[in-house]
């Protein structure tokens, strides 16, 4: 066994100041932490335009000079998501995702300009075998200057594509602290930030660190390369018989790739001018080996092409490496790995090196610093155009800014991630409202998506109101002890629109909405209401809330109200000597009777419970029983109307949402058409949000509310899964002004779920800028709770009263099936 050796005396960095490497051949080095775009989030003309702006950034680089994009992928898990609420869907949500592994993505460049010799360096002289004194050269201030002013040059050119975002990383970032170890220590003992531990580093025979067994695989020959390359490839899994997905070219070397792993990406700019005279030369020698040798005739050919191109197109030629640096604990899974990467690479048609002598060498120039120590023989000659192709593009999801939103789960692993649809885009000038419409055919995962989107909302504050037409909330809404207003015959659906809640008045609108709903009792839609009847309901109406302030025995309802009118009313239209003459009592009193006491509607005005529906916050209308009854719903429709219109108004600073699913149809029917737009053009001056969910595309097409209001004035569009319609989707994408990436995205929509757990994935567009497909993914309480399946239901209903509420039933469900797979 060989002595070891003191790292600190092969150390390649002489030391870190204002923020830059120096190392000890004198070579600078600026580093750069860099947000990448989100993957499965770009489209064809965003990676060509992402590509261009890669290569006039690295243009802008001096000779002698190195670009080095270093992309750490690690195994992770999530930890859990905090919840101020602390509900219980919430706590479920957080165990059932506890653990759920992922890839950590860390994307760092680093910009090394070579100390004023700029010599080449080759396997044989790496920097593991020698050190020299810093160069004259490098401690003037007209060589740091000139260096920072490209770089500063190249961050500028990155950050104006709107692609990227660079944060320069400071001393303490790239050294560490007594806290945690900094990019220096991490790269070369491979540790978490967290981390400060000196490990063992093993050359000999193998590249070993610590406990980790490291493997490096290499794309260092122009042989090995592919005979084609671009900003990008078509994913198949995502891709179908009308639409090609995108994903950048390099990407089956990120996250693509499921095991801990850098991706090393370099390119060597020298002296374009020498590099060019140099190759001319070489054609000449070639050219006249031709004749002797069919090989050299091949060498003389590809070295004339390429400098056809450099001189025509003016390409810009330089050297370029790209590694892949893996490692594992087990020693058992290092074969398992090269077949990743193998696999990996053979989908960019390239034949990867797995590096063994030359491993070590190629390693230690990955030290941020050391680029300038890179063996050259290791690199191949390219253009800037064809190298930045090899860039991986592409990031992680990232977490919403802002506190507000709902968890959603990525498209690879389902790792949880906060996403903001309400009030991130506003702030950022991506929406102009909060409104939401939602497509969805049945069994898309559509109930499911919206009631832990209404959960979450709720869980946060929100008011929210639902009308709906199938009984989809109704779990969730006694999960958070709302009310449910449903009609059945052992129990019909009643409110009560004349009681006041505590410290209430009797102001304008209320007066407004009550007259309102008698008006719609009393005269049929065609017919007018005279000035005389007007003043005489209002002063029905005033006289009525008087004697209740006078006597509080008395209980406010309709038939409270009713007995006002027949008696009190009558008396003080008898003395004014007006009954009859300018208002019909008698007809009002004959009109209205069927909804007094013993009538045949006497259940719906007259509730007892249920009856604070300005404060409550989780309210459902459940409209199915009764959408066609001529009676029933309009009036019903008229308090929907009157509950939000009030907490739109008087809510103030509250978050409120009115979510209206299949029901919209009937209440357009039903001449509520204006009511549903001026929702949509008002609701977002109210803190609130109007969402409207429908089944079927037809029912966009034939309704011009939606197609005129709804549509128009919804920022955020969610679909889901549009299989079905793939054939005609070009209607829905004009009717809803779809882009092509869009649509794209939205026909990708569970085409390559992961078979070993359940979910749906929903398409959000923000705007039609932003879009992105989601995991829909709950953890079994929640989906016990959204569950639409009958015999779910009817068993969640047993288990809950046997033990006495739905949350205690839904827990015993749950452990149940646990002990028992």
């Amino acid at each position: 066994m060989s002595n070891p050796i003191d790292l600190k005396k092969i150390f390649p960095i002489y030391k870190v100041e204002n923020d830059t490497i120096i190392s000890r051949t004198g070579d600078l080095t600026v580093a750069f932490e860099v947000s990448l775009p989100e993957i499965f989030s770009l489209s064809n003309e965003n990676y060509e335009a992402f590509h261009q702006s890669w290569v006039k950034a690295i243009r802008v680089l001096p000779k002698h000079s190195c670009f080095h994009k270093q992309d750490w992928f690690t195994k992770s898990s999530f930890s859990g998501m905090t919840n101020k609420d602390g509900s219980f869907l919430s706590e479920a949500s957080n165990q059932f995702f506890d653990k759920r592994g992922f890839l950590k993505h860390q994307c760092y460049v680093f910009l090394t300009k070579k100390s004023a010799n700029g010599k080449s360096v080759s396997s044989a002289t790496s920097g593991l075998f020698y050190k020299s004194p810093i160069p004259v050269q490098t401690l003037k201030a007209s060589f740091i200057n000139d260096f920072y002013d490209k770089a500063n040059q190249f961050e500028r050119i990155l950050e104006d594509s709107g692609f990227v975002e660079l944060k320069r990383l400071t001393n303490n970032e790239l050294t560490g602290t007594k806290q945690g170890s900094g990019l220096l220590e991490q790269y070369t003992f491979l540790s978490k930030p967290s981390e400060k531990l000196v490990k063992d580093i093993h050359l000999k025979d193998e590249l070993k660190i610590g406990d980790n067994y490291c493997q490096l695989f290499s794309l260092s020959d122009a042989e090995n390369l592919p005979a084609f390359c671009a900003s990008r490839i078509n994913y198949d899994k995502y891709s179908t018989d009308k639409t090609k997905f995108s994903i950048g070219f390099a990407s089956p070397l990120g996250l693509l790739l499921n095991c801990n792993h850098i991706f090393n990406q370099y390119i060597f700019i020298g002296d374009g001018a020498k590099t060019l005279k140099k190759l001319e030369s070489k054609r000449l020698r070639l050219q006249s080996l031709s004749a002797y040798s069919r090989e050299n005739l091949i060498s003389r050919n590809a070295t004339q092409d390429f400098l056809n191109e450099a001189i025509s197109q003016q390409r810009q030629p330089v050297k370029a490496h790209f590694n892949v640096i893996t490692w594992d604990s087990d020693r058992e899974n290092l074969k398992s790995i090269k077949t990743q990467v193998s696999a990996a690479l053979a989908q960019l048609d390239a034949t990867p090196k797995l590096e063994t002598d030359g491993a070590a060498q190629i390693w230690w120039a990955g030290l941020p610093g050391n680029e300038a120590q890179f063996p050259m023989n290791d690199s191949f000659d390219t253009f800037t155009e064809q190298a930045s192709c090899f860039l991986n593009l592409e990031s992680n999801y990232k977490v919403a800014e802002s506190q507000f939103g709902l968890r959603l789960g990525d498209r690879l692993t389902g790792k949880p991630v906060l996403v903001d649809i309400s009030d991130e885009p506003i702030a950022k000038g991506i929406c102009t409202n909060r409104n939401k419409f939602i497509l969805g055919p049945s069994g898309s995962g559509k109930s499911f998506f919206t009631n832990h989107m209404v959960r979450s909302y709720y869980d946060q504050g929100t008011h929210v109101l639902l009308v709906d037409v199938g009984h989809s909330y109704k779990g969730l809404c006694e999960m958070v002890n709302g009310y449910y207003f449903t009609y059945e015959e052992e129990k019909p659906i009643s409110f009560n629109p004349f009681y006041l809640s505590d410290g209430a008045v009797l102001d304008t609108e209320k007066k407004e909405s009550l007259k309102s709903l008698i008006l719609a009792l009393w005269k049929k839609q065609d017919e007018v209401l005279e000035r005389p009847e007007y003043v005489a309901l209002s002063n029905s109406l005033q006289g009525y809330y008087e004697k209740l302030n006078r006597d509080k025995s008395i209980f406010p309802c309709f038939n409270s109200f009713y007995d006002y009118l027949k008696n009190d009313f009558a008396t003080e239209l008898k003395n004014e000597k007006l009954k009859d003459k300018y208002f019909d009592l008698d007809n009002l009193l004959y009109v209205l009777k069927p909804f007094y006491k013993n009538g045949e509607f006497g259940f719906l005005l007259n509730a007892t419970e249920n009856l604070d529906l300005l404060k409550q916050r989780f309210i459902v209308f459940e409209l199915d029983n009764i959408k066609d009854h001529p009676i029933l719903f309009p009036v019903v429709t008229l308090i929907i109307m009157e509950t939000f219109i009030s907490k739109m108004r008087k809510l103030r600073g509250i978050r409120k949402m009115i979510l209206i699913e299949e029901a919209w149809k009937a209440i357009a029917k039903e001449g509520m058409a204006e009511y549903i737009k001026y929702l949509f053009k008002t609701v977002r001056k109210f803190y609130g949000e109007a969402i409207v969910v429908t089944q079927e595309v037809e029912d966009i097409i034939s309704s011009p509310i939606v197609k005129e209001t709804i549509i128009n004035n919804s920022d955020c569009k969610i679909l889901l899964d549009q299989s079905k319609y793939q054939n005609k989707f070009d209607d829905i994408q004009n009717l809803l002004g779809l882009t092509e990436k869009e649509k794209v995205q939205i026909l990708s929509v569970n085409k390559a779920n992961d078979p070993n757990r359940k979910y749906k994935e929903v398409f959000i567009s923000l705007g039609g800028q932003v879009s992105k497909v989601y995991r829909t993914e709950v953890s079994p309480e929640e989906y016990l709770t959204y569950t639409t399946e009958e015999r779910e239901k009817l068993k969640v209903q047993e288990y809950t009263k046997k033990y006495g509420s739905i949350q205690k039933g839904i827990s015993a469900i749950v452990h149940k099936k646990n002990k028992d797979s």
